[in-house]
C-alpha cells in the first residue's frame, strides 16, 4: 500500500522537541498524573488500584466501566458495544475506513482536515473527491458543493467538527443538512470530533453526528479536550454492525489498548467536569488574545474561531509557509504548522492551548518576526 508523508505529523515530530514556545500544541494544556489524581479525591485508593493491577490484556474493546462513561456523551448510544475504544482518534479513524473502504468506492473529504480523512482512503484505492473549505464561507462546507460532488455510489463522508485547523464549527441544523445529502446515496459519515467539548459560547458540546444519523460514526479521543495525550486512548461510535467490523479488524492491529491507560481515563470521565472547566477557562483567555492579536497585525487575517484549539491564519508576504515556520523557529524559538503540511498555502496554523502567560510571550514573539521579516 502506497500512503502520501503525513504533512502535520511530520512537522511536529521535526520541531516541536525544539522550540521553546510551541504554538503548534493542539492539546488544552496537558495534566500531568497528580492532578489526575487529585482531581478525583481518591488518589491513595486509585494509587492502590493500579499497583495491584495484573498487567494482561485487559478487555479487547474497553472496559465496561470507560465505555458507560463515553456512552454518557452521546443521547442516542444505550448499547456500549456500539463504542469500541482505540489507540486514540487516530487509531479510530484508521479503522472505520479499513473497514469501509474498498478499492473504487468513492470517498468525499474536506480540505483542510486531518490528512487522515482523504490520504487513507486514497491508499486503499478509492476515489477520492476534495471538498474544498473557504474563508469566504467562514471555512463551512457548502452544500451546493457537496450535493454536487455526491454520486450514486458515493461510500463515505468525512468530515471534522470542530474542524482542525480552522476552529469551524457545523451546529446541529448544518449536521443535518449534509446527513440529508449523505441519504441520497446512502452513505456513511465519518466525523471527526476530537475537539467535540471546546465550543467557544453556548451549549460547550455539539451535537454528534451519531445523534442525527444511522449511518454516523464518530471518533474522539482523550487528547484534546481532556488533555491527557499521554494515554494514547480514543474512541469510535457507530452502527453496531459497523462496530463489530471494526473490532474484527483491529485484532490485526490494535488488540487491546493499555490496562493502565484504560483505568485511568475512565478516572478522568468521571471528572470530565472538572477538567472541562479548566480548559474552557484556558481556551476563552487564549481565544481573546489571539482575537485582540490578529486584529493589530496588519500582515494577518483569519475566520475567528468557534471552537476547538486552533486557527488558521492568512499572512501576505512572499515567502513560502514553511519557510516562514522555519525562519520563525529558528530566529524567535516559536513553533507554527505551516499551512503546507494541511495542502493549503499561504496559511499558518497556530493553537492557542498552551498555558495564557506562554501564549502571551509566543504572540509577542511572532509579531517581532512579522516587523523584522516581512
Amino acid at each position: 500500500m502506497k500512503i502520501k508523508d503525513f504533512g502535520v505529523e511530520i512537522w511536529m515530530n521535526l520541531y516541536e522537541n525544539n522550540c521553546q514556545y510551541n504554538l503548534a500544541e493542539t492539546c488544552v494544556e496537558s495534566l500531568t498524573l497528580n492532578e489526575l489524581l487529585e482531581m478525583s479525591g481518591e488518589k491513595d485508593a486509585v494509587i492502590r488500584f493500579l499497583l495491584d493491577m495484573q498487567l494482561n490484556y485487559g478487555a479487547i474493546e474497553g472496559s465496561d466501566v470507560l465505555r458507560h462513561q463515553l456512552m454518557n456523551l452521546y443521547d442516542s448510544v444505550k448499547d456500549i458495544n456500539r463504542i469500541t475504544v482505540t489507540h486514540g482518534a487516530i487509531g479510530g479513524n484508521a479503522l472505520a475506513m479499513f473497514t469501509l473502504v474498498e478499492p473504487g468506492d468513492h470517498v468525499i473529504s474536506v480540505l483542510p482536515t486531518y490528512q487522515q480523512h482523504y490520504s487513507i482512503p486514497e491508499s486503499l484505492g478509492a476515489d477520492v473527491d476534495i471538498l474544498q473549505l473557504k474563508p469566504e464561507h467562514d471555512f463551512l462546507p457548502s452544500i451546493d458543493e457537496l450535493k454536487n460532488l455526491m454520486r450514486s455510489d458515493t461510500k463515505l463522508i468525512c468530515i471534522n467538527n470542530p474542524n482542525n485547523p480552522t476552529g469551524a464549527l457545523m451546529d446541529e441544523g448544518y449536521l443535518k443538512a449534509i446527513v440529508d445529502v449523505a441519504k441520497t446515496s446512502g452513505a456513511y459519515i465519518l466525523c471527526d470530533e476530537v475537539y467535540r467539548g471546546l465550543n467557544h459560547e453556548g451549549d460547550y458540546y455539539t451535537t454528534s453526528i451519531v445523534d442525527l444519523y444511522e449511518k454516523g460514526i464518530a471518533t474522539s479521543s482523550m487528547s484534546k479536550t481532556y488533555s491527557l495525550a499521554g494515554l494514547r486512548l480514543g474512541w469510535l461510535v457507530g452502527p453496531l454492525d459497523v462496530v463489530e467490523q471494526v473490532n474484527r479488524r483491529r485484532d490485526y492491529n490494535t488488540i487491546s489498548c493499555g490496562k493502565i491507560d484504560d483505568c485511568l481515563a475512565a478516572l478522568a470521565m468521571q471528572n470530565k467536569d472538572k477538567i472541562l472547566q479548566r480548559n474552557r477557562a484556558i481556551i476563552h483567555k487564549n481565544i481573546e488574545l489571539l482575537d485582540a492579536w490578529v486584529k493589530k497585525e496588519p500582515k494577518l487575517s483569519y475566520v475567528r474561531p468557534k471552537a476547538g484549539t486552533t486557527a488558521f491564519i492568512k499572512y501576505d508576504g512572499d515567502i513560502s509557509s514553511e519557510d516562514f515556520c522555519v525562519r520563525l523557529l529558528e530566529k524567535k524559538g516559536v513553533m507554527l504548522v505551516p499551512g503546507a503540511a494541511l495542502h493549503m498555502e499561504g496559511y499558518l496554523r497556530i493553537g492557542y492551548a498552551y498555558s495564557p502567560s506562554i501564549f502571551k510571550i509566543g504572540l509577542e514573539k511572532i509579531s517581532e518576526f512579522l516587523n523584522e521579516e516581512l
